[in-house]
């Protein structure tokens, strides 16, 4: 079997990991090897990236910085576990990916997306998931769900129209890029919102 790459994306709260998580089950009972991962993190390099980067005060690290360590991170999950997995006809179902970059380092902190591009591309050896889904939440809700869950990490906890501008990132590419991104509404219960990601994935089984 051909291995493949799905990534979720969203802003806090969506439901990004537990989508993932139903998703790799149901895979599975398709007779297909998943490996479950997440970004930052996934491999034991990143996963120290990734204490470094959620942890700590929301000014902890300037958008450069930051960015930088998220694409160090991602180049030794991309290496050591993503690559190899998709090689051997693994199917990878990630929490995150670059679109998350490009929407909280981009369009959250006002970097470049060309110089976001190029440091993925440098990064991954331009390495782009064959399908993302983008759990599309308003902000408020996510935002609620996400306090409700307890401890905020020092995205959750930057203030301002930050997340504003992270949601309307991520509805953009969806909408530029409509072969690879679907925008998958995540208002609905956990069953529902986990029907309309397996009837976008299920296009992709052999």
């Amino acid at each position: 079997m051909t291995g493949r790459f799905i990534t979720f994306e969203g802003g806090e709260g969506a439901g990004k990991s537990t989508q993932a998580l139903i998703l790799a089950d149901r895979l599975r009972g398709q007779g297909i090897e998943v490996v479950l991962t997440r970004e930052p993190g996934g491999t034991p390099g990143a996963e120290a990236i990734r204490a470094l980067v959620v942890e700590g005060e929301p000014d902890r690290w300037d958008a450069t910085t930051e960015a930088l360590l998220m694409n160090a991170a991602r180049a030794d999950h991309v290496a050591r576990l993503i690559r190899p997995a998709v090689a051997a006809g693994k199917w990878v179902v990630a929490d995150r990916f670059v679109d998350s970059t490009l929407a909280y380092q981009g369009a959250g902190k006002g970097l470049a997306a060309a110089d976001l591009l190029d440091t993925h591309r440098f990064a991954t050896g331009d390495l782009w998931p064959d399908l993302t889904l983008v759990l599309d939440l308003p902000v408020a809700v996510g935002e609620a769900r996400a306090t409700a869950r307890g401890h905020l990490d020092r995205f959750e906890r930057t203030g301002g129209d930050f997340h504003d501008r992270i949601a309307a990132s991520f509805v953009h590419v969806a909408h530029q890029e409509p072969d690879r991104v679907r925008l998958i509404d995540a208002t609905g219960d956990v069953d529902t919102v986990a029907a309309a990601v397996w009837r976008a994935v299920e296009l992709l089984l052999p």
